[in-house]
Parts: C-alpha cells; structure tokens; sequence
C-alpha cells in the first residue's frame, strides 16, 4: 500500500489540487441551489471571466508599476476579487431578481442567458483566443515532497480550500446572517414572513460564490496556464456535478464530491488508454449516483408541498 501510494503520490496530490479547484466553483452553486433552488448556469463563466480579468489587469498594472511584479500581482488579485464578487452581485440583482416570482424556466433561460453574454463580451474582448495567465512566482514555484517535485500549487489548493471551507461553514453556522441562510434554505416563504431580509440574504450569497469562484479561478488556471473565453464551461459543469454527486444543497457535500471527482480524473488522465474518457466519467458517475442515490452523497430528501 505504502509502495503504492508512493509510486501514485504526484497524481494523488495533482488530483487533490483540482478537487480543490473544483470544490471552490462547486460551494457557490450548492449555496445559490440551497437557498433559491436555482441553478446557477453562468457561474463557470463568472469563473472564467475572473481569469480574463486578471490577465488584463496584471498588463495594465505592470506598465504602471515595471519594477514592482510582486505590488502588480497583489494589486491585481485583489482588484479581480473584487470585481468578480461585483459582477456576480449584478448578476442577481439584474438577471435573477426581476423573475423572483416567475416560472423557474424562465429563471433558467435567464441564467444561460447570462452564461452566453459572458462568454460573448470575453469572446470580443479576446478576440476568442487563448490568453496566457500571468505568472505568480509562489504558485508555480517546485518543491520536494517524498522524493518527487511538485508545485506549491499542489499543496496550498487544498490547505486554502479547507480553510475557506471551514470559515464558510462558521459564518453559516455562528452568525446571524448565517442563521438567515439557513432558515431561507429551509422555508423561503416562512422566512420571509418572519421578517427575514430575503434580498441581503440572496445578495450575500452570490457574493460568498463569487468570491469562492475567483480564488478558485486564480487557482486553476495558474495550474493549466492559460484562459479563454469558453474555458469556464466544463469546471463549471464538472463543479456542477460535484455538487449533484455530494448531495447539492450541502456545502461538505460539495467538496467531498469535488475531491472524489477531481482524484478519479487525474488518474484517469494519467492512462493513455483511457485519457479520452476522462470527461466522460464524471458525467457517467453522475448518472450512477443518481440512480442510486438521487438526492446525492449527503443531500436531504426535499419534501414538496401539496
């Protein structure tokens, strides 16, 4: 077993790293679905428009600052931060809010709306070519571990993952707003009635997503290197499952999906034979732990009103 592990330690961790990424895409879907019963469709494209962003952010910053890398870098993560969490506020407020009352179709429709604009508007702003994603130093940096080279990257992803993770769940479990979430996610019109602010609490959480979706944006795709406009369509699926297969409405069960996913398909990868499946799988196991069980690893059984 120790032989084995040892000989399979870069794709262990490679695949923790990517369940990381993906757990971070995977919580803002969970939450948005927890409290709306949304799904939100464009999220992987708030994702990839955060690695847009901080391609042309770092450009503009380093004419500014030529001699400073590691100010341009730090200015730049926080200022794509803050306007992913900005455009997915807008998003709701714009896109999701009018239709509040509206067929949860028309909701949707709304959303891969939204999807298609993203990638459009990046589509013109690239030129709809690959761009290559800034260089941060003490991401891609080597280091030894068991006797192989791995980037940094590979092992803080999941130690920040974690740590925001637990931080999200404190803030749900502690705090008064968190407390709202959750009476909203058990009983929306209850909640309301009660006295409940429905549109901070809606509000706050696609902000929480958003902000989870850009530090997981910085994360993937300093690990693949580059970012292009339809980019953010298969993490986001692959989030999306993640959180389907976890049992979607549970943030652990996000993640504990989004690493069970990530692991399998790095091994997958790793095999010539098989490499082409590796899309594939995720949504075959998907469609098996559906049949099995339908509300998911962790999910509760929604129990609808007559």
């Amino acid at each position: 077993m120790l032989e084995w592990i040892h000989q399979n330690l870069p794709f262990i961790l490679a695949g923790i790293s990517v369940g990381g990424q993906y757990a971070l895409i995977a919580i803002g879907y969970t939450m948005v679905y927890g409290i709306l019963r949304l799904i939100n469709f464009a999220h992987g494209d708030i994702f990839m428009v955060s690695g847009v962003v901080m391609v042309y952010a770092t450009t503009l910053l380093t004419r500014q600052f030529p001699n400073n890398p590691g100010v341009v870098l730090v200015i730049a993560i926080l200022f794509v931060i803050g306007l992913t969490v900005l455009i997915g506020f807008c998003t709701e407020k714009v896109a999701y809010k009018p239709l509040r009352s509206a067929p949860r179709m028309s909701v949707m429709i709304s959303a891969i709306g939204v999807s298609y604009l993203l990638q459009n508007l990046s589509t013109y702003v690239t030129g709809g070519l690959a761009q290559a994603y800034p260089n941060i130093p003490w991401l891609r940096t080597e280091i030894q571990i068991g006797g192989i080279t791995v980037r940094r990257l590979a092992i803080l992803t999941p130690v920040l993952t974690i740590l925001l993770v637990i931080a999200l769940v404190i803030v749900i479990k502690h705090t008064k707003m968190g407390m709202a979430m959750r009476a909203v996610a058990k009983d929306f019109d209850t909640a309301q009635l009660m006295g409940i602010r429905i549109d901070r609490v809606i509000s706050i959480t696609f902000v929480i997503g958003s902000f989870l979706a850009a530090v997981g944006s910085i994360l993937y795709f300093s690990y693949i290197g580059q970012v292009s406009p339809t980019i953010g369509a298969m993490p986001g699926l692959k989030s999306f499952v993640a959180a389907v297969f976890g049992g979607i409405g549970s943030v652990p069960g996000a993640v504990i999906g989004s690493y069970i996913i990530g692991i399998c398909e790095t091994f997958i990868k790793s095999n010539q034979d098989i490499s082409i499946f590796s899309n594939a799988f995720t949504f075959a196991l998907l469609i098996i732990i559906l049949l099995i069980k339908p509300n998911g690893l962790f999910g509760e059984k929604l129990k609808e009103k007559v």
